[in-house]
């Protein structure tokens, strides 16, 4: 057994010698969002993909100095296009939650915005409570910690998900739903426009941890550690010298930062 080990150890200390060797220098980074989930990400009228993510992205590669190509990728296939090579990493206001990290590895979170819930204007839901929900159909996009709260947390509801944040809305709209939970910013921005008019926010929903996450990060492989400090450098140098800031008014009234 000892030997076994020895064999294995040194195994081991091979691998990491020669991945240190070919460790990647970033030039250029791919980065995956998706483009359906306003304001932080979305597809403009022009076809150009616009929204806080992006242009965050956009400030952090330039704070880290290498070229940046951001690519559009559908929510439920996000973390396998990632793990697949097919960016390097993710801002599309993907929570760094505890499931998450299991396969994948996190930057420093760049915003922290709470849930809610929104129904429609002549609602009786009173609130947000298991109890308010019981009994009702809750809407949200599938794979998101929104997803998992109204499945861990309001038992005593149905939870109908959708592949997009945009189908839970026309459905909420047309009274197949009785509540959907998202994230506050992007409840409160589709309650401004017309196809928004129908609903209200009931509450905002307390984060729980283990579910919700610190707030939204950047997902990366989990071998790509220098890429991830890379970010989290970035981000912590783009809140101190303005550019974060400069970002954030062109899309809010408050610091979506957060606690």
């Amino acid at each position: 057994m000892k030997f076994a080990r020895t064999i294995a150890t040194a195994a081991a200390l091979i691998a990491l010698s020669l991945g240190g060797a070919a460790a990647k220098e970033w030039k250029k980074v791919i980065i995956g969002t998706e483009g359906a989930y306003p304001p932080f990400n979305y597809v403009d009228t022009d076809g150009k993909m616009k929204g806080f993510d992006v242009d965050i992205a956009l400030a952090l590669c330039e704070e880290m100095k290498v070229e940046c190509e951001i690519v559009a990728q559908d929510w439920d296939g996000m973390i396998p296009a990632l793990l697949a090579g097919k960016f390097d990493a993710i801002i599309a206001s993907m929570s760094a939650t505890d499931e998450r990290k299991k396969v994948i590895d996190f930057s420093e979170k760049y915003y922290n915005t709470p849930p809610a819930i929104v129904a429609p204007k002549d609602t009786d839901i009173k609130g947000v409570t298991p109890e308010d929900l019981a009994g009702k159909v809750i809407g949200a996009q599938v794979s998101t910690m929104h997803a998992d709260y109204v499945e861990k947390k309001l038992t005593e509801s149905e939870l109908k998900t959708y592949p997009t944040a945009d189908e839970y809305k026309l459905d909420l709209a047309n009274g197949r739903l009785d509540a959907a939970n998202d994230d506050i910013v992007v409840l409160s921005e589709w309650l401004k426009t017309e196809a928004g008019a129908c609903c209200k926010v009931v509450g905002t929903v307390t984060p729980v941890l283990e579910i919700h996450g610190p707030g939204a990060a950047i997902g990366v492989r989990k071998e790509d550690t220098d890429l991830r400090d890379m970010f989290s450098a970035a981000i912590k140098a783009i809140r101190a010298n303005g550019k974060y800031q400069e970002v954030n008014k062109k899309y809010f009234d408050f610091d979506v930062y957060g606690g």
